[in-house]
């Protein structure tokens, strides 16, 4: 069994992280009665004997005695770390995993990359290294991070630059959480664009989401329930109650649902490594059977069914609906549209009682409607978790990567490129030592040449299709 560690960085990182948490500990505890510490738990949590003292052993096999969370949280303002440390999970951290200080980033990249991350390196490798030696076989690092503000921007990727020095043979997959157009944050293109180089050039897989996106979900949602057409009682068991059992409304925080849509894709990204399935999903087989060029390895996910996240009563859909759903704009957690771009493979990560046959059915369906590079015209990957998600039959996740990434990309150059021609803000970022300008021009050059990347395959798109040739066996 593999372990893999979530390094969740800032504000939002913290928060999606602490989602994450919850609805993980209430998938096990669905699955897991009889309370016994298996490997399915090994794989996030560490099962600790407290009773001599905090840094007891580890126990392996045996009754779950104190979970403890394979997971690293850091935030330069401690608002967020502390509202965790006051909340249900508190004991699934200790201050061992903790990295926090008073005064935050001020929504500026290089504060939290270059003058945090100086101050903060050696403590933050100490941290990462103990956090691994605590696993048997460490597999993977999720990072997850916001790229507007200064602390997940600048400090994330400083942290997984780190991660790639340290664990050059670990997968490193990073959830990043992208900036509407109407951000508050006036500087976010900067710190997004700046964020991008590093994305580029140390992780494994990025899965980028949109708020604009999760907010539009959101609201989907709010329609739904609000219509009155498909009954609006909130399950009990439900995904977005609070751990002490109260329901939480979507009024409530307008980020807990948004950051709900997220934790349930980290959820159903790392099924295969929590839970038994027939087909089970290896996480470095996704980067090894998604990403042809190293750079190239963005991948859009959708989520379905997606109305399962506002827990309202709906009758289950028809199986080839959900997949159907999974190809459909309406589920992306990026403004793309896959449909009408040019696929270079897709991965499709299904749980509960869903049948091989039922993938292969729905793959042969949707095939003729999809556009594939030529060279890849199989480029699907499969994996099937027998363990769905709390309170539902079954759930999709669609992992695609295609070169409807590319507009996204493009917005946020133009956003960076309004800004930097009036030079307006800049300065704020070249007093910090270490900044210059160049660090600018190399990041939207870096940029440049990723959209240029995906130009260049969105021309072969509409080609005439060649089959290879196949070697003649001789008789």
């Amino acid at each position: 069994m593999t372990q893999s560690v979530v390094v969740q960085v800032g504000q939002c990182g913290n928060q999606v992280g602490c989602r994450f948490w919850d609805l993980a500990l209430r998938e096990h505890a669905a699955v897991n009665k009889k309370g016994i510490y298996d490997e399915a738990l090994s794989s996030f949590f560490r099962n600790i004997d407290t009773r001599s003292g905090d840094n007891g052993p580890d126990i392996y096999k045996g009754k779950i005695c104190s979970l403890k969370a394979r997971a690293l949280l850091i935030d330069m303002e401690e608002g967020v770390v502390n509202e965790i440390l006051q909340g249900p999970l508190r004991d699934v951290f200790d201050s061992k995993q903790l990295i926090t200080d008073v005064s935050g980033s001020g929504n500026n990249w290089a504060v939290g990359h270059k003058i945090y991350g100086c101050q903060y390196r050696e403590s933050i490798v100490e941290k990462l290294r103990k956090t691994a030696e605590h696993c048997d076989c460490l597999q993977c690092f999720f990072v997850i991070h916001s790229m507007g503000g200064g602390t997940g921007s600048g400090l994330g990727t400083f942290v997984l630059n780190l991660l790639e020095e340290e664990f050059p043979e670990v997968y490193r997959f990073v959830t990043s959480v992208y900036p509407s157009g109407e951000d508050d944050v006036i500087t976010s293109p900067y710190n997004s664009v700046l964020a991008m180089k590093e994305l580029n050039e140390h992780a494994d897989c990025v899965l980028p989401v949109e708020n604009e996106s999760l907010f539009e979900i959101v609201n989907k949602i709010h329609q739904m329930i609000n219509s009155g057409k498909l009954g609006s009682t909130v399950k009990p068991n439900s995904l977005v109650t609070s751990s002490a059992g109260s329901a939480k409304t979507l009024q409530e925080k307008p980020f807990d649902a948004m950051n709900n849509i997220v934790a349930n894709l980290l959820l159903n990204l790392t099924s295969s490594a929590r839970f038994e399935g027939s087909l089970n999903m290896d996480l470095n087989e996704i980067s090894m059977n998604l990403v042809p060029f190293p750079r190239l390895h963005y991948l859009v996910s959708s989520l379905t069914p997606l109305y399962t996240l506002a827990d309202v009563n709906v009758p289950s859909r028809r199986l080839d609906q959900m997949f159907s759903d999974a190809f459909s704009r309406d589920h992306q957690l990026i403004q793309a549209d896959p449909k009408h771009s040019l696929y270079l493979a897709c991965a499709l990560l299904v749980r509960g009682n869903v049948q091989v046959s039922d993938l292969r059915r729905n793959i042969e369906r949707l095939k003729p409607s999809l556009h594939f590079v030529s060279w890849n015209q199989e480029g699907w990957k499969t994996g099937l978790c027998s363990v769905p998600p709390v309170g539902h039959s079954h759930s999709l996740l669609a992992l695609a990567n295609n070169t409807c990434v590319k507009p996204t990309f493009i917005e946020l150059k133009d956003r960076f490129m309004k800004l930097y021609k009036k030079k307006a803000h800049l300065h704020h970022y070249l007093q910090i030592d270490g900044m210059d300008q160049s660090c600018f021009s190399e990041a939207i050059s870096s940029l440049s040449d990723l959209i240029e990347e995906y130009n260049e395959l969105d021309a072969t798109k509409g080609g005439p299709r060649i089959d290879p040739s196949r070697l003649k066996i001789a008789v």
